[in-house]
């Protein structure tokens, strides 16, 4: 096993001690014997180079957003401009978890889905806890079934 966690050297720091410095990958098995292939990238910038690359033959996307930074929607924002082509040739192939929405009590996703319906995206948001396997399992059979050609979604 290869750790990808070190020690937060950037503002990340300020929230947390240790944080993703490399890509993380694992793989979810499916009833039917199929396997999904998990790719995950650090979120700050400094390791943006690797974004367009983990998106290569990508089917959707996972963002994850910390609702305790100061502006959830302004993330939102940034890793859409990031991502945005990616999310365009999936046709919005994309679920979006919101986490630590325990340390702002009165957080809502509210402000996410609406910013997403703004932009043209009808995608699922949900309030995860991103160490619970149960809430990151049910981010990946979300986006699973929009992947399935039986369910039609508006955009």
């Amino acid at each position: 096993m290869v750790g990808t966690e070190g020690a937060a050297t950037d503002d990340v720091a300020l929230r947390k001690a240790r944080t993703t410095v490399a890509m993380d990958y694992g793989v979810l098995h499916l009833a039917d014997g199929g396997k999904v292939h998990l790719y995950g990238a650090p979120g700050q910038d400094r390791f943006d180079f690797m974004w367009d690359i983990l998106t290569v033959g990508g089917i959707g996307l996972v963002l994850m957003l910390d609702q305790a930074r100061p502006d959830p929607v302004a993330d939102l924002e940034h890793y859409m401009k990031a991502f945005g082509g990616f999310v365009d040739r999936t046709g919005g192939a994309m679920v979006v978890g919101v986490s630590r929405m325990d340390l702002r009590p009165d957080a809502t996703v509210k402000p996410i889905r609406e910013r997403l319906i703004e932009k043209g995206l009808n995608v699922p948001v949900f309030e995860v806890d991103a160490r619970e396997r149960e809430d990151v399992r049910q981010l990946l059979l979300a986006l699973l079934s929009l992947l399935d050609p039986a369910v039609r979604r508006f955009r």
